[in-house]
């Protein structure tokens, strides 16, 4: 089975109220379990990811 590669784009910035990263959506823990963590669990985090990402983004053009 081919790994899923990582979803960090070298922006790590865990500013986000939650301790989201703004790159990649991804908490501090979630980025050092990615390599452990199983294939269901990464699909899943993927999806999370984006609903994280675009609340992110909505919090940052209400704060601009």
């Amino acid at each position: 089975m081919k790994r899923q590669k990582s979803p960090c784009i070298n922006t790590c910035d865990f500013s986000h109220y939650k301790g989201w990263c703004v790159g990649c959506g991804r908490t501090r823990q979630e980025c050092n379990k990615w390599k452990s963590m199983k294939p269901y669990d990464k699909k899943f985090l993927q999806k999370e990811r984006q609903t994280r990402l675009n609340l992110i983004g909505k919090q940052r053009a209400e704060n601009d």
